[in-house]
């Protein structure tokens, strides 16, 4: 027995013009209806999901914030500056973006006092205190060119009435300092007396002072380097023994390949300060090539004319000879004054004369400093590997070097370090096999821990549910409505023709007409049954 089945909605639809009026419009709303809803699901698939980015953030911070977005083209919501959202597929690429331009700030300041509310206890009222006077540091800071950024992180303790129990309080500060710049000790001492002013009680010998490579930037004379240790000295033993070693990797690294040399040296520095000096004399020079330094002349006159003396006769009045004596400065003893060259003239009649010279000494001062960080040795330790050998097979072999090989080594060391037998230097070159660990292998991350990962599983919860609420609306709700305004009228019932019309129906009329309208209601609410009692009267005749 055939079953009949229900016209398709678009079977229906074809007999569009046989609908009343207010099927029609019923047809209308309900398509509009239908389209309404695809298209706002649409929409509101295609808008993306907003995640915050920042909460919590100044007026100033907040501005940067959006004016920073807005030049990137970036949606978002701002709800104050409580919180700013952007796409949830954004959110780590903005966030990125952002730090590299040091945006935000960050840090908190006294503003947080102004909105104390009513009862609050002293001890939130200390937190909060200790916040503001943190980020005000902190903005302070920044103030400086070469500090990108910073924190500060104070230990307050609380006071003591007892003297014995009181505590100092102590400081650190971290800073980030970009596009390779430095500071030098005078402005790090500038930023420790910023802070330890800025704090009751803090004394500059309480503050840490940290870069963002972990490097500790305390000057010396903040700490008043009472053991007598200077980390600038130890900073420059490190450099000079990591100039050594690199350059003795650069020259033999050439010859047995990257990776195949390590090295190690060991600088031993003075850095005594010593300051020399020497005072020195030199022999006396002659008299033509001395500078004379005084210089006496005495005369005595005698009388008029002088009167005759010794025997009489002619050998009384022959003139003087010739003196005995040369005119001549015997030498002087060394480190003591020239002496003096007296010269006499013989007795003449009008009177005598003495002369006395002195010399200057040939005497030279000398004051020396030697070098800080002077280099008294140098020990330096170098391992080169054995020599790698591919097979035609592929196999790598590790073969020894040769004792030319190595003494070519050796020798390139030693100029390359400035190698001195005076000096006590000392060098050791040894080739053996590296054992290295195995690679390491770098962890995945799990695709279902990936950022992307999320934002595509949302999406996809997202589509699902959206198609899953669409399907039930259309399928169970507006398909049924659709299919009832769908079914065309009944047709007019045809006037019963009877020659014999009484003026009262008679029983059997009535009921008949019940019936009838009976089989037309079940036609119309379940006409399957209508179809299959058809059917089976046109089979049985």
């Amino acid at each position: 027995m055939a079953v009949a089945t229900q016209p398709s909605l678009v079977a229906q639809l074809q007999n569009f013009g046989q609908l009343s009026n207010g099927q029609k419009i019923g047809l209308i709303i309900a398509a509009a209806a239908i389209i309404a809803l695809f298209s706002g699901a649409f929409f509101w698939y295609q808008t993306p999901s907003y995640q915050i980015l920042y909460t919590s953030l100044s007026e100033k911070d907040g501005g940067a914030v959006i004016n920073a977005l807005q030049q990137m083209n970036v949606p978002f919501k701002a709800e104050g500056t409580s919180a700013i959202k952007v796409p949830l597929d954004k959110v780590y690429e903005v966030r990125l973006k952002l730090a590299a331009q040091g945006i935000p700030k960050g840090g908190a300041s006294f503003d947080l006092l102004d909105n104390q509310k009513l009862g609050v206890s002293q001890f939130v009222e200390q937190v909060n205190y200790q916040r503001a006077l943190e980020g005000e540091l902190v903005r302070t800071i920044e103030a400086v060119s070469a500090v990108q950024g910073a924190r500060v992180h104070l230990a307050i303790p609380r006071p003591s009435v007892f003297l014995r129990d009181q505590q100092k309080p102590s400081a650190s500060v971290f800073l980030n300092l970009g596009g390779g710049k430095h500071l030098d000790p005078t402005q790090v001492s500038g930023i420790v007396h910023l802070v330890s002013s800025s704090v009751a009680d803090l004394s500059p010998q309480n503050i840490t002072v940290v870069d963002q490579n972990g490097n500790l930037l305390i000057a010396p004379d903040v700490r008043g380097n009472k053991a007598g240790l200077d980390p600038t000295q130890l900073e420059y033993l490190h450099q000079l023994e990591g100039s050594y070693i690199a350059r003795i990797e650069s020259i033999i690294a050439p010859i047995v390949g990257a990776g195949n040399v390590h090295a190690q040296v060991t600088a031993d520095l003075d850095f005594a300060q010593t300051e020399q000096t020497a005072e020195t004399f030199k022999p006396n020079p002659t008299p033509q090539e001395a500078s004379i330094r005084s210089q006496q002349i005495s005369d005595a006159a005698g009388g008029a004319g002088g009167t005759a003396a010794g025997v009489p006769g002619a050998l009384s009045n022959q003139p003087p000879g010739a003196a005995s004596a040369p005119i001549t400065a015997p030498p002087a003893a060394v480190g003591g004054a020239a002496a003096p060259v007296t010269t006499a003239t013989p007795a003449a009649a009008t009177g005598a004369r003495e002369s006395t010279v002195n010399f200057e000494l040939d005497k030279t001062v000398k004051r020396t400093r030697l070098p800080v960080g002077a280099v008294k040795r140098l020990s330096a330790a170098v391992v080169v590997n054995y020599k790698k050998k591919t097979a035609a097979d592929g196999k790598v072999s590790l073969t020894p070097l040769t004792q030319a090989e190595l003494l070519q080594i050796n020798n390139l060391v030693k100029e390359s370090m400035g190698f001195s037998q005076p000096r006590g230097d000392s060098l050791n070159v040894v080739n053996a096999a590296f054992n290295l660990p195995p690679p390491e292998k770098i962890e995945e991350i799990a695709f279902w821990e990936k950022p992307r990962f999320e934002s595509w599983s949302l999406a996809a919860l997202k589509f699902i549910g959206i198609a899953l609420v669409l399907w039930l609306l259309v399928s169970r709700l507006l398909m049924p409505i659709l299919r009832q305004l769908a079914i065309p009228p009944a047709p007019p019932e045809p006037p019963i023709e009877d020659s014999h019309i009484s003026p009262e129906p008679s029983r059997e009329n009535v009921i008949y007409k019940d019936n009838l309208q009976a089989v037309r209601q079940i036609a119309r609410q379940d006409p399957k049954v209508v179809a299959t009692v058809v059917k089976e009267w046109v089979g049985s005749e």
